[in-house]
């Protein structure tokens, strides 16, 4: 398995976009950092610097929460109507098709990601996330109460709620789905009435940024959404303490969401998290196991692994445990891996040398401790962020392999005998965010599925997402959901309005 790492031309709207230093968007300019200071980012093909970015701190964080504050306490933004929000956030949408292509590249670079992959989900599942959420613009509705008062007897009321927007929002994304994670974000709370302050992650900040150019192309007002890239110990903890912030959304590590709660409890701000993983995927011996085999390789293989929700920890059901193990090894076996932009490739390199030396990391441990890898094992090439897609046998569940989330293409395989000694096993970790079950029984399928302690569960599939499906965890992977309606739960306030008749 050879790593394809060779320069490709790209577009020459990306070329000049990575070529000059990237600025940070406040109330609607792009300025650099208050201490001049920069920071690079790399591409994780080549481990060379890709462009230099503002990077954001304590002053540039307070200067876009004022800003956002600015804009939802007295600027145009809270005086449009749902309808011209959701116009906008649908014209945001439409940009995003018309630049597909380049906002793939830009992630296939910044990230690693194969670009296929991009052009074809990443960008287009952003577009379809905007638009759903400009038709909930108009569709945040209260209620009349009809209420009983027993201390004043023969009074009339009406008696209403309203749906109000929570207010000013630090938003801090993740690096595994730059783009996608930051239509997760900024949909709900723009449909809301809310306003933003944005913090990509420092590994992956420019899709994000190219974003915040068409957001003002778009025409929404200053200050509403207003871009910070920065490192997480500065800018995303100045953004969580702020006492100007009404609420912190985050994606990412269970360990940093705990930094988030703490940071939060200056003003009592509202908190969601989107944490991390380490998914249960379990194979009965009477599922379509052609299906299923690709299914189990393509849960913990996308994305390089790099998916809070992959399938890391393989059940199967002992009789066809060799089975399943050595079709999934040989899909690992068959993986292209190199460069994204490469056409044939279908997993690129980890996101950074700090991921990489982490995967790396687990797979000694996971061999010191008795795992046997019967596909990969270890770091692939000698340029770039590679590393092998990897099948362990040989594992319990006391391993930190099959116990920690990875992050990376390395599944553990575990047999199992029967459904009353697979469900505590599988539920055997302090997360909770997602599983997969492999079977032909409808009956046994549901009945492990509401024994699963998960926020979603796949039945003969895996990794489907849309718009209007709620995600988030259960225990240790979160607090709330994102996408659906329940997402607008995070984003939105209820007041009750009373008055004697």
């Amino acid at each position: 398995m050879g790593v394809a790492v060779s320069p490709f031309q790209i577009d020459s709207r990306v070329a000049d976009f990575i070529d000059k230093p990237r600025k940070m968007l406040i109330d609607g300019k792009w300025v650099n950092a208050a201490s001049g200071k920069t920071f690079p980012t790399y591409n994780p093909a080549t481990g060379e610097v890709l462009a230099q970015i503002a990077e954001g701190d304590r002053a540039d964080i307070d200067a876009a929460v004022k800003a956002a504050r600015k804009a939802f306490d007295s600027g145009p933004w809270s005086r449009m109507t749902p309808s011209e929000r959701g116009k906008l956030i649908w014209k945001l949408a439409d940009l995003l098709d018309e630049h597909v292509e380049e906002l793939a590249t830009l992630e296939t670079l910044d990230n690693g990601k194969a670009l296929t992959i991009a052009r074809a989900a990443d960008v287009p599942l952003a577009a379809d996330m905007f638009r759903y959420m400009a038709g909930w613009a108009t569709k945040l509705e209260g209620t009349t109460i009809p209420i009983s008062v027993p201390y004043t007897p023969g009074a009339q009321y009406l008696a209403y709620t309203l749906r109000e927007p929570v207010g000013v929002i630090g938003q801090i994304i993740p690096w595994n789905f730059p783009l996608l994670m930051a239509a997760w974000k900024l949909g709900p709370a723009l449909a809301s009435g809310c306003t933003v302050v944005l913090k990509p992650a420092e590994q992956t900040p420019l899709s994000a940024l190219r974003l915040g150019e068409l957001i003002l192309e778009a025409g929404f007002p200053d200050g509403v959404v207003n871009i910070v890239p920065g490192y997480g110990e500065t800018a995303g903890a100045a953004l969580a303490a702020h006492d100007a912030v009404d609420k912190v959304a985050f994606t990412g590590s269970t360990e940093v969401g705990k930094l988030i709660v703490h940071a939060a409890t200056g003003n009592l701000k509202k908190v969601s998290l989107e944490l991390g993983g380490k998914s249960p995927n379990v194979v009965f011996k009477d599922s379509d196991l052609d299906t299923a085999i690709a299914g189990s390789a393509s849960a913990i293989f996308f994305n390089h692994g790099q998916c809070c929700c992959a399938g890391s920890r393989l059940y199967v059901e002992r009789p066809v445990f060799d089975r399943v193990v050595d079709g999934v090894a040989a899909q690992a076996k068959k993986i292209k891996v190199g460069s994204g932009l490469e056409p044939e490739t279908s997993m690129g390199p980890l996101v950074s040398e700090e991921q990489l030396q982490r995967v790396c990391n687990y797979l000694e441990i996971g061999m010191a401790e008795g795992a046997k890898a019967v596909s990969g094992g270890k770091k692939l090439g000698n340029k770039g962020y590679f590393v092998e897609p990897t099948v362990l046998v040989n594992t319990k569940e006391s391993m930190k392999v099959v116990q920690e989330e990875i992050f990376g293409p390395v599944v553990a395989a575990i047999p199992f005998d029967d459904v009353e000694e697979l469900m505590p096993r599988a539920n055997d970790t302090v997360y909770g965010l997602a599983a997969g079950i492999w079977t032909k029984d409808i009956s046994k399928a549901h009945k492990v599925a509401a024994g699963l302690r998960a926020g979603t569960v796949w039945i003969n599939c895996y990794n489907i997402f849309d718009a209007a499906l709620p995600f988030g965890g259960y225990k240790q992977s979160g607090w709330g959901r994102e996408m659906g309606k329940d997402v607008l739960e995070l984003y939105t306030q209820t007041k009750a309005v009373c008055t004697r008749l």
